[in-house]
């Protein structure tokens, strides 16, 4: 990857168990199509926490001490909770966290209304209240968060909207952090470029709100 540019590393979803195929390089193939430097991570799966966050949050340090001006998080599913916890972790320097995120359809929540998967791979399903809450997007937002892009479906049942991406936005709302929150009203779990679908729409959406960040 070229040094000095804009750079988005890609996070496919796959409960922390596997990385699905169709949200990493054909995602990255297309922000590099609109003028991005962008690679998939493969994070480590079938791994508990906090490894996958160290990972990403060294590879973010590795694309600034290569030049890299801004440095983002695109993530899905497990990988959208992944890039959003890069963001929001509240214990990292501060070469270790993107400059934004875009989450697509995100766990966000090890609380309430979980996907069980991602929260055995991670933490186990046992985990401790105060370790639930500490991989908890929504209750890590603070006023210093970077921007956030989330796109979700109405429809999604293994990861239902109304228990994820609403409560992180609402928590970017109250903490006054600068956001755009898509949802749309048809389309399952784990659409990726949503090629074919209405949802598709969140490619040109997402386009237009990477601009605004140069």
């Amino acid at each position: 990857m070229a040094a000095n540019l804009p750079t988005i590393l890609v996070l496919p979803g796959g409960g922390y168990s596997r990385l699905a195929p169709h949200e990493g390089e054909p995602v990255a193939a297309w922000l590099r199509s609109i003028g991005w430097n962008a690679r998939v991570v493969e994070y480590p799966v079938a791994t508990k926490h906090p490894a996958p966050l160290l990972a990403i949050q060294s590879e973010i340090a590795k694309e600034r001490a290569l030049g890299a001006p801004l440095v983002g998080v695109v993530g899905f599913s497990a990988g959208g909770h992944l890039a959003g916890h890069a963001a929001v972790a509240p214990v990292a320097d501060d070469n270790e966290r993107p400059d934004f995120a875009v989450l697509g359809y995100p766990v966000v929540t090890m609380t309430g209304e979980t996907h069980a998967g991602s929260r055995e791979n991670l933490i186990g399903l046992d985990a401790n209240s105060f370790l639930r809450e500490d991989t908890s997007l929504d209750l890590l937002v603070t006023p210093a968060t970077p921007p956030m892009f989330i796109w979700h479906t109405a429809a999604d049942e293994p990861v239902p909207v109304e228990a994820h991406s609403y409560p992180l936005a609402m928590a970017l709302a109250a903490a006054g952090v600068r956001h755009e929150l898509h949802v749309f009203a048809d389309g399952k779990h784990g659409l990726g470029l949503a090629e074919g679908t209405p949802a598709e729409a969140w490619q040109a959406l997402c386009e237009i709100w990477l601009s605004s960040l140069l």
